[in-house]
């Protein structure tokens, strides 16, 4: 058994404790899609800067958990190519200049396989890193994530990536209906918006940590890896 960790310094809203070998880092949709220029997130009218953002910093983070042993899951969203997977319902939501299925500048927006779909290449898995390929906001609808972790003995999630407020969060709230306990990294995880990244963080810390913690990610990276 190894030993209890500890995030401290000011993880809201108490310390948050992990056992490194129960522990994922669980890395959400850092996709070409959503992080470029001309992908699915641009097309629909956002600024991808603050989302290019991320990468540097999860891109250390990803190192310094690897090389502490920490296990790691990235997460894609995407579809078949014949949208058979896809319902119109989302679909024909919002304003996009390009709809899922519509070739872009990356290829067919959010189909797996296409240049957009990849993860970006700061942040490529290496061997023994799964890669759940999701056709909702959350990863644990329609995917064996679950199965997975439960293999292995997971019980704690450390949650990066996009956006914050509609993936990362789905995926924070699936995670806590089915018992796991999950960190959501502050730096670690974005939104197109500011103010609904910080209302998440908000939302998922109230009321002692309803549906998990917050912490940044240098505090988690004191704890597993001190300099």
């Amino acid at each position: 058994m190894s030993p209890i960790l500890t995030v401290s310094a000011t993880p809201t809203p108490t310390p948050f404790a992990f056992d490194l070998n129960r522990t994922a880092l669980l890395i959400i949709d850092m996709q070409r899609d959503f992080v470029e220029p001309g992908g699915f997130g641009a097309s629909l009218g956002n600024d991808v800067a603050p989302l290019q953002a991320l990468v540097p910093v999860i891109s250390r983070l990803l190192g310094r958990w690897r090389a502490a042993g920490g296990w790691v899951v990235h997460t894609r969203e995407g579809h078949a190519s014949d949208l058979s997977d896809c319902p119109p319902a989302k679909r024909e939501r919002g304003e996009a200049k390009l709809r899922i299925g519509d070739v872009g500048p990356m290829g067919r927006i959010l189909i797996r396989g296409e240049p957009g779909h990849a993860i970006v290449p700061e942040l490529t898995p290496i061997p023994g890193e799964p890669v759940i390929d999701k056709p909702g906001k959350g990863a644990f609808y329609a995917t064996d994530l679950h199965a997975l972790l439960q293999a292995r003995g997971i019980t704690h999630l450390v949650l990066a990536g996009v956006t914050t407020e509609v993936c990362v969060q789905t995926t924070m709230r699936e995670a806590n209906d089915r018992g796991y306990v999950c960190l959501l990294l502050e730096d670690a995880s974005g939104s197109y918006f500011p103010s609904f990244h910080q209302a998440t963080l908000e939302m998922v810390r109230a009321q002692g940590a309803i549906v998990g913690w917050t912490a940044t990610s240098a505090e988690l990276l004191a704890a597993v890896s001190p300099l």
